[in-house]
């Protein structure tokens, strides 16, 4: 997939993950470090070994941590001369081809409302890329686009192995008929949060206080508009400090998730 014609990648970084509260009292969740890096950082480079390379931040709480952050990304991994005059010449850079757009989308802003803010830079596109900014998977990227683009339905969501506490998802053939939200009991596969979509979801998402997991994705799955791409290898969010001190333990033994 070459930069001209690979979708934009969006990813959802702008909550304030209470559950990680150790880590996220002074950065946002997707700025907490994984093997010395952002955890956004490890999923950027995930697609970007695909061939990926044009991100949307949706930033919201403690968003300047975010911005700050890839501000700084390009002098941070170069060679640099700082001149009398306060110029900076860069010698040279060995920072990743990333294209990044940085929005502010709300501190208290949910999902759907989150992607229909920044609306205005994928409405143009035939789909585009979505994912969560806390989430650690060996997902073949490039499989999944091909995938959308073959069956011609409007959404594709990433289906891994089960966790009681995250939505479930009915699966008939490859077309989802049921989106249901975080169920009692371990039962099917649940959703993985590596999402391929069409720019029309935006329309069945009202506002900031939509949340995608729910009525755009239980509407999309009535109407036979939501298909599931099956990933049986390696996917570990980090909701807790326990899930975070295990993704480090990972990162040092090799990291199952590094495809660069």
């Amino acid at each position: 997939m070459t930069q001209n014609n690979s979708p934009k990648v969006v990813i959802l970084a702008g909550g304030k993950g209470t559950r990680i509260a150790e880590e996220t009292q002074v950065r946002p969740k997707p700025m907490v470090e994984i093997g010395g890096r952002p955890i956004i950082w490890h999923i950027m480079k995930s697609y970007s070994a695909h061939g990926l390379n044009n991100f949307i931040i949706c930033c919201g709480y403690l968003g300047d941590k975010v911005r700050e952050y890839f501000l700084n990304y390009a002098y941070q991994n170069a060679d640099l001369t700082i001149l009398p005059s306060g110029q900076v010449e860069v010698h040279q850079s060995h920072s990743e081809p990333w294209t990044i757009t940085l929005v502010d989308t709300g501190d208290d802003t949910m999902t759907g409302g989150r992607i229909k803010r920044v609306g205005r830079y994928i409405q143009n596109d035939p789909y585009f890329c979505l994912t969560y900014g806390d989430g650690l998977s060996d997902v073949d990227i490039g499989a999944l686009v091909r995938f959308h683009e073959a069956h011609g339905a409007q959404a594709t969501i990433t289906a891994v192995t089960p966790l009681a506490r995250f939505g479930a998802l009915k699966i008939k053939g490859d077309t989802v008929e049921r989106f249901i939200e975080k169920p009692s009991s371990e039962s099917g596969r649940i959703n993985g949060g590596f999402f391929v979509l069409s720019p029309k979801v935006l329309d069945l998402i009202d506002g900031d206080n939509t949340v995608l997991e729910q009525a755009p994705l239980e509407r999309l799955a009535k109407a036979g508009q939501l298909r599931a791409y099956r990933h049986d290898g390696f996917w570990q969010p980090m909701d807790t400090l326990r899930e975070k001190l295990y993704l480090e333990d990972l990162w040092a033994k090799g990291a199952p998730w590094k495809n660069w």
